[in-house]
């Protein structure tokens, strides 16, 4: 059996290259603050990798994506272990667009605090008065750029990222940036009106893009799960205040109070997370997580 080993790994991601296709393997590692956790989160990488799918299919009518197969049958033998089973996802190779493809569709977070100060979300002037966790009158689209290990990406106005991506594929910069613009928003909306439907704010969220062998803008990466978004519960919503969360939020808040906690979580803070992950799959997609 050919062994495989990993040419890319990320905070939480292991991506093998498989010849005519990549296999993306979602791990039980959590990250926050630019730092891994010492534990690990059991089921979060099959859980991350089964809502992704669910997302996949559920919008391929915008556009195309990457996802091949999460049947690791489909898979070169190595991946017919039982540490990929359920968290493993072929997937076709990209050219990836080198831009976090960001869109809010409420005030929160580094948002919320940026327009406290000046009145703006990444340079982006909004109305006078918002409160926080307020939805905005349409939602944004605030890109920033794919930054290299250890540094931290950069917000970047439209303009900008034009420039940016202009560097990478000349004389297609700016028919790159409007496209994936284009699509964040219509991603965000369809996704966001079907959770709401479900019980779930979608508050924000990242796509990335990337380009097929005939150079088509397809949609890449992982999507809408509790490590990439924001979901809040529709029950109990009010804005001018802070959301309970279904994600990784819940970890950051307990690493915030608990700053010499050198990042080790006690044993209820894990199970409470994997719980929230679970939720937010099984309103999500109608059915419970095994």
């Amino acid at each position: 059996m050919k062994e495989y080993k990993p040419y890319k790994s990320g905070k939480v991601r292991e991506v093998y290259d498989a010849g005519d296709s990549i296999i993306m393997v979602a791990t039980d590692r959590i990250s926050a603050f630019d730092h891994i956790l010492k534990n690990k989160i059991t089921q979060k990488g099959a859980i991350l990798t089964q809502m992704s799918k669910f997302w996949f299919d559920f919008t391929k009518d915008i556009l195309p994506n990457h996802m091949l197969s999460v049947d690791t049958a489909d898979m070169p033998e190595f991946f017919q272990q039982e540490q990929f089973a359920g968290n493993s996802m072929k997937c076709r190779k990209l050219t990836m667009i080198p831009m976090e493809c960001i869109v809010r569709g409420y005030i929160t977070g580094s948002g919320w605090e940026s327009y406290q100060e000046n009145g703006t979300v990444c340079g982006i002037t909004l109305p006078a008065g918002l409160r926080e966790s307020q939805k905005l009158p349409e939602a944004i689209f605030t890109p920033s750029t794919k930054a290299e290990i250890g540094d931290h990406d950069e917000n970047v106005s439209l303009e900008q990222g034009i420039a940016y991506l202009e560097k990478e594929f000349p004389g297609k910069g700016r028919e790159y940036a409007e496209k994936i613009r284009d699509y964040t928003l219509a991603l965000y909306k369809k996704c966001a009106d079907y959770a709401l439907s479900r019980g779930i704010i979608i508050a924000d969220t990242k796509f990335e893009f990337g380009l097929d062998e005939e150079g088509q803008i397809v949609l890449g990466d992982e999507m809408l799960t509790p490590d990439s978004s924001r979901f809040w519960p529709l029950k109990g919503y009010e804005a001018s205040k802070s959301q309970p969360s279904y994600d990784k939020q819940f970890v950051r808040d307990w690493l915030k109070a608990h700053p010499d906690s050198d990042y080790l979580l006690p044993q209820d803070i894990i199970d409470k997370t994997i719980e929230k992950y679970k939720e937010a799959y099984q309103l999500l997609t109608g059915r419970d997580f095994r």
